[in-house]
């Protein structure tokens, strides 16, 4: 009895510790007329602060996974915004510029997103 007593304290304190890797914290670059891409595969719903790094504006973008865009924001130079995403919805983050640009994330909900870049 004792050492089911003990084996729950043990499996209680680790699922509490992993409570604070359910937020993702990233620094992205994304190249000319280029999009980063998160969350293009079966999720649930997440909250992501994006914040324009750079010296030109870009554009973000809901994208369901079955097709289609909506909800365009465009975030300027040095501002940031928080974007709630449904599930099974990409969140698109596109350059138009002609120059590199760089962003900040800080993700939580559901944070199995999958990520990539877009021409």
């Amino acid at each position: 009895m004792k050492k089911i007593s003990l084996l729950i304290v043990f499996v209680s304190i680790f699922f509490n510790s992993c409570i604070p890797f359910r937020t993702l914290n990233s620094t992205t670059d994304i190249n000319p007329k280029e999009s980063f891409i998160l969350g293009n595969n079966t999720h649930g719903k997440f909250s992501a602060k994006v914040t324009n790094s750079s010296v030109t504006p870009i554009t973000i973008w809901k994208c369901p996974i079955d097709g289609g865009k909506h909800s365009p924001i465009t975030l300027n130079q040095s501002t940031t915004t928080k974007v709630k995403v449904e599930k099974n919805t990409a969140l698109k983050i596109q350059n138009d510029s002609e120059e590199k640009i760089s962003i900040q994330l800080k993700v939580s909900g559901d944070v199995g997103l999958f990520m990539g870049y877009q021409k």
